[in-house]
This record gives structure tokens, C-alpha cells and sequence, in this order.
């Protein structure tokens, strides 16, 4: 396998400028990871600043109303509420033993700019937010939260105004600030190392979740693992320790946007085409000129119109099932779980519990794992308009 690549995707499609830091970034992480005043340092701040290990919970009400098993890896236990603070504390820690002072980061749930600002908060580091505007809209108090705990917001005009435009807006600054500054990039994707240093902080999710799993289920593995998909740092972290296991079937859910003929999707693996965006080979929505689409998604954390590049290599090898939830099936998935577990999730892992519910026939019986990536608080305002 060439450097960098997952089979036919990922690489490092870059200026030449932005070679020196990755190149200090992936040198770092060959000395300053493995290390032991690394690996004790994290592992500390992950049990005692995130509340590691998250739980995992049955939810016997939804259970008995579809007909299976279902489990929930609770990531929105987490501090600061999903998934996101395990790969920011990681790359936090890093790039303070590499002589950084800044945390630069682009979101559009916001979660991850919340876990970047209270990565930067916990090592006396300054966090810069870039978020679209239509986000800063929509996610009105996530970014209350960073400005309390000290971010600097940059509102991104240009584009949709959403996440892709984030990223674009966060490299230009990475660019002309790389000597003090680390790009804490959020999700596994983008040019190499990242997709392959987001994955291994997020592995540990797949970590506990099977060894959790197979404590309560006398040694056995779930029947499905199913996670929400957009750029994938929660999918790549829920799958990657169950990947050897081909006994369980691996299930990533992209968002199909409205559902309806022609509408605009964040389901690069569903309905794009191979292309380079933000430094790698992936899947993304294009035109046939290679002109990226505009993406959609109610939830903003999955509006974005590429995919991490491993998990276009599982698909490409069929180890990992990509499909898409629209909507209104997120939307319903929300107000199930919220009403018959007292759980209420964000929209992105709406998705992947929406999954369950819509296939139940299909998955009579059996035992399904979902990785609820975040917690649905962010969302109250986008379902008091909706609903």
C-alpha cells in the first residue's frame, strides 16, 4: 500500500507549503505518541477530564417495539457531549509537546469546535473556531459555549456557508500560521496523517464497545455495528476494532438530505464519484466537470460532500454497508429514542438509530450496536422549527 493511502484513496493533494508542517505532524507522531509521558498523559486526561470508558446501553422499551437487540455506544456521555473530544485532547497533547500554542479547528455541528476549545482550555492553549455562517446560525449554542470557554469564532461567508467552506477558510489561516499553530483537523479525513491519527484516537470507542459488549453478552460479538457517516471520525472509531471480526456486519449511514428525486445529499459513497477535495482521493458529490455540489443535511455535522478516504477503501472491499437516511427518518428516529429511552441524540446519530428502526424486518432478532456519537441538546432549536 503507497504512503498515505487506504487502497485507491487518500494521499496528500496539498501546496507545497503546507508540506513542512504535515511532515512535522507525522514525524511527531512516530516519536511523541508512542511515547510513555504521551500514551499516560492521555490516557489520564481521557478517564479523568471525559469520563472514560462511556457506557454501553441496552434499551429494552425500543427493544420490544422492534424485535431486536439494541445497544447504544454512549459517546454523549462524554464531557463536552460526543465523540469528538477523543481525537482533540489527542491532537491537543500533541502539538503542546511539539511547541504549539494554538488550536486552530473547523466545525459545523460544532461539537468538535466545543472539544477543541476545551482541549485548548485544559492545556492553556488559544483555540480559533472557523465555522460557516448558515452554522453559527443554526448551532447558536455550541457557539455560546465556545466564547464562554475563550474561542475565537471566525464566521465563514463564502460558499454554502457550511462545513466545506470551514475547512477551505482553516487551511488559508493554517497556511500563515503553520510555525505556531496546530490544525486540529476534526474528522478522519484530509491529507496525510490525519485520517490515519483521528482514527487512532477514536479507535477506543470500538475498543470498549466490543469488549463492553462481549462482558454482558457471555463473550459475544453483536450481529450489527452501525454508525452515522459524514466526514466518519465516530464511524472509522466504531468500526476499526470490529473490522477483523467477519462475523459482525459493519453498517455506516450517510444522510440522503430530503429523500425526495434530485435533492441535494451528504452521500458521497451512495451517489458520488472518485475526486480530490481537501487534500485527499476520496468519494465526493461532483459534477461531471469535477466541480464539487452543494451537500445537504439536517443535521450539520454530516453537510459535507466527501468522506473520509478509509472508509471509501471499505467500501471499495466490501467490508463496511453504506446506505442513507433521509430526514424526516432522522428526525423521527429522534423522537423515538428520546420518548421511549429518555435518551434524546443529536441528529447525526439520529441517522444511525433511524437505521435500525426503518430496517427492523430485515433485523428481527438480532443484536445491533449503534455508536451514539453525540447528544441532542445542540438540536432543540433546528426541531422547535421543524416541529
Amino acid at each position: 500500500m503507497k504512503k498515505g493511502y487506504f487502497g485507491d484513496f487518500g494521499g496528500q493533494f496539498i501546496p507545497e507549503l503546507l508540506m513542512p508542517p504535515l511532515i512535522e505532524l507525522e514525524e511527531a507522531m512516530k516519536t511523541i505518541l508512542p511515547s510513555e509521558e504521551f500514551q499516560t498523559r492521555f490516557t489520564n486526561m481521557l478517564k479523568e477530564n471525559v469520563g472514560r470508558p462511556s457506557a454501553i446501553t441496552y434499551c429494552p422499551n425500543l427493544s420490544k417495539d422492534l424485535g431486536l437487540d439494541l445497544w447504544l455506544k454512549r459517546e454523549d456521555l462524554n464531557h463536552s457531549g460526543a465523540h469528538k473530544i477523543n481525537n482533540t485532547l489527542g491532537q491537543g497533547l500533541l502539538a503542546k509537546m511539539m511547541g504549539k500554542d494554538v488550536l486552530l479547528a473547523e466545525t459545523g455541528a460544532g461539537m468538535h469546535g466545543v472539544a477543541t476549545t476545551v482541549a485548548a482550555a485544559m492545556l492553556d492553549m488559544k483555540a480559533v473556531i472557523y465555522m460557516g455562517a448558515t452554522d453559527v446560525v443554526r448551532q447558536a449554542p455550541n457557539v455560546g459555549r465556545m466564547r464562554l470557554m475563550g474561542a475565537e469564532i471566525v464566521a465563514v461567508e463564502s460558499g454554502t456557508k457550511t462545513l466545506k467552506d470551514a475547512i477551505n477558510a482553516a487551511l488559508r489561516r493554517w497556511l500563515s500560521d503553520q510555525e505556531t499553530t496546530h490544525y486540529c483537523f476534526g474528522t478522519a479525513a484530509g491529507p496525510h496523517p490525519f485520517p490515519t491519527l483521528v482514527r487512532e484516537f477514536q479507535q477506543i470507542i470500538s475498543k470498549e464497545a466490543r469488549e463492553q459488549f462481549m462482558a454482558r453478552n457471555e463473550g459475544k460479538l453483536p450481529d450489527v455495528v452501525v454508525a452515522c457517516v459524514g466526514g466518519g471520525s465516530n464511524a472509522i472509531g466504531m468500526f476499526h476494532n470490529f473490522v477483523p471480526d467477519e462475523s459482525v456486519r459493519i453498517v455506516g449511514v450517510e444522510a440522503a438530505g430530503t429523500g425526495e428525486p434530485g435533492c441535494y445529499s451528504s452521500a458521497p459513497i451512495d451517489h458520488g464519484t472518485d475526486g480530490v477535495l481537501h487534500g485527499m482521493m476520496t468519494k465526493l458529490l461532483q459534477t461531471k466537470d469535477g466541480q464539487i455540489e452543494p451537500s445537504h443535511s439536517i443535521a450539520p455535522g454530516l453537510d459535507y460532500p466527501g468522506v473520509g478516504p478509509e472508509h471509501a477503501h471499505l467500501d471499495a472491499i466490501g467490508r463496511v454497508d453504506y446506505t442513507t437516511i433521509n430526514d424526516s427518518q432522522a428526525i423521527n428516529a429522534f423522537k423515538v429514542l428520546s420518548r421511549r429511552e429518555g435518551i434524546i441524540p443529536a441528529l447525526e446519530s439520529s441517522h444511525a438509530v433511524a437505521y435500525a428502526i426503518e430496517n427492523r424486518e430485515q433485523l428481527q432478532g438480532k443484536s445491533v450496536l449503534v455508536c451514539l456519537s453525540g447528544r441532542g441538546d445542540k438540536d432543540l432549536g433546528i426541531l422547535d422549527q421543524i416541529l
